[in-house]
């Protein structure tokens, strides 16, 4: 498998930051666990529940991302509805 060069840390390159947490923040949004198994087992369900188009589609917007970084220069670089604007 190849590795891809990037910053250290970008939350705008890390996929769980832009594609992964704010997904599963929609589906336990406004819920109350009375537990931390409770917690474990719903978020497991919500990861279940993604398909893979949902991954392909996040491929995709992460080539783009790497490309927004590289014109940069790795500068930072936040998105914003969709379309990424150089900082």
């Amino acid at each position: 498998m190849p590795v891809v060069p990037h910053p250290p840390y970008s939350p705008d390159l890390a996929p769980c930051d832009f594609f992964l947490f704010p997904k599963m923040k929609l589906k336990l949004k406004e819920r109350r666990f009375k537990t931390l198994q409770e917690i474990e087992t719903e978020s497991q369900r919500v990861l279940h529940m993604l398909q893979q188009k949902d991954f392909q589609g996040t491929f995709e917007a992460w080539q783009k991302r790497w490309g927004h970084c590289i014109k940069s220069q790795g500068d930072y670089f936040e998105g914003n509805g969709g379309k990424l604007y150089i900082m």
